[in-house]
């Protein structure tokens, strides 16, 4: 009963990190070997990592990059609460790039003595914010998530940069990952490698684990970040820049003018 006991008090501790909101894609297969080959890719925000347990993602701007380079559509676009889901013909054979780009704007200003909070789009900012408010602070944030689809055999098309924003380039196939095995990738923003970029590496089933098990990387001066797969399964990777202060006194740091996050899924499998 007391071994009992000390497991519980220690998930307590364990469980807050853990239940941290995240936003991720992830693929019904990451690799289709079929005559009609297709994938559907749910994308939603959770607590527990790939659980559907709190937000949906509206899945609308899906960006799909196909083996030869050229964009394509979904098929099927839809939402429920806590998922949203998307149908992809994978009509080409290779591997292909799905991502989710979007952006957000927060302001603060004082009106009539009184500090105001904002949260919109870059059209509606200067509709909703008056023209005789004060003191205007502004900060856009840029966040990606992104997974990976291979159709038959891999191929390596897709693995360029774009150049602007955050992004975390595999430097080979992120269909063909194993456990046990190092995988290397470079950190880039705005298409130039970034140093001392902190790297979190998260597995799925987290909830059954109940602990974390979170693996931290950090890019070199090249960008260059290696992460060595502990076991088989999902994996969800994050990097962010720049790095948020951490409150002080129970206030929280001003938001920088520009902020760029990163997300992607990638499976790992048995070697």
């Amino acid at each position: 009963m007391f071994k009992k006991t000390i497991f519980a008090l220690g998930l307590l501790v364990l469980l807050p990190q853990a239940q941290a909101h995240r936003q991720w894609l992830l693929p019904s297969s990451t690799h289709i070997d079929a005559k009609e080959a297709w994938v559907t890719i749910d994308g939603a925000v959770s607590e527990n990592l790939f659980d559907f347990d709190t937000n949906a993602l509206a899945l609308d701007n899906l960006e799909i990059i196909a083996p030869d380079g050229s964009q394509i559509k979904a098929e099927s676009i839809s939402k429920t609460k806590f998922r949203g889901s998307a149908d992809i013909k994978l009509v080409q054979k290779g591997t292909y790039k799905i991502s989710q780009n979007s952006q957000n704007i927060m302001a603060t200003y004082r009106l009539n003595g009184e500090e105001k909070r904002w949260r919109g789009t870059e059209e509606k900012m200067a509709q909703d914010i008056p023209a005789q408010a004060t003191d205007i602070k502004v900060s856009r944030s840029y966040n990606r998530l992104q997974t990976y689809v291979t159709n038959d055999n891999s191929t390596n098309t897709v693995l360029k940069a774009v150049g602007t924003g955050l992004e975390l380039l595999p430097l080979s196939n992120p269909t063909e990952l194993f456990a046990q095995e190092t995988t290397r990738f470079k950190v880039l923003l705005d298409g130039q490698p970034l140093a001392d970029s902190k790297v979190s590496v998260i597995a799925g089933g987290v909830r059954y684990r109940g602990v974390l098990n979170e693996i931290t990387a950090i890019s070199d001066k090249e960008g260059i970040i290696s992460i060595r797969w502990p076991f088989a399964g999902m994996y969800w990777l994050k990097a962010s820049y720049p790095e948020l202060a951490e409150m002080v006194e129970g206030k929280r740091p001003p938001m920088p003018p520009k902020r760029y996050s990163y997300a992607a899924t990638l499976e790992v499998l048995l070697p």
